[in-house]
């Protein structure tokens, strides 16, 4: 895997990226923004950000230029807060 020719180039597996490239993404791995998991959960967006800074909404950290960290959410994950709720 050490080839600098652009025809020699290795093909790169789904084992060396953590996924498969070939298999098509799920819906359960659509992203959501704050806003749409606020909305369906029927919160504000502070509190959907606050959940992620302490650990209990699991969320994809996005480059960020400006104040505010940018966060996506996985369809699945939201998925699974709805069915076993936080438990205060």
């Amino acid at each position: 895997m050490s080839s600098n020719s652009l025809t020699d180039q290795p093909e790169v597996t789904g084992d060396q990226v953590g996924t498969s490239l070939s298999m098509p993404a799920s819906a359960d791995d659509n992203l959501l923004t704050v806003r749409e998991v606020a909305q369906r959960l029927r919160v504000d967006t502070t509190t959907v950000r606050r959940w992620i800074a302490l650990g209990l909404l699991e969320a994809v950290s996005l480059p960020h230029m400006g104040k505010r960290q940018s966060y996506r959410i996985r369809q699945r994950t939201l998925r699974r807060l709805l069915e076993y709720p936080l438990r205060a």
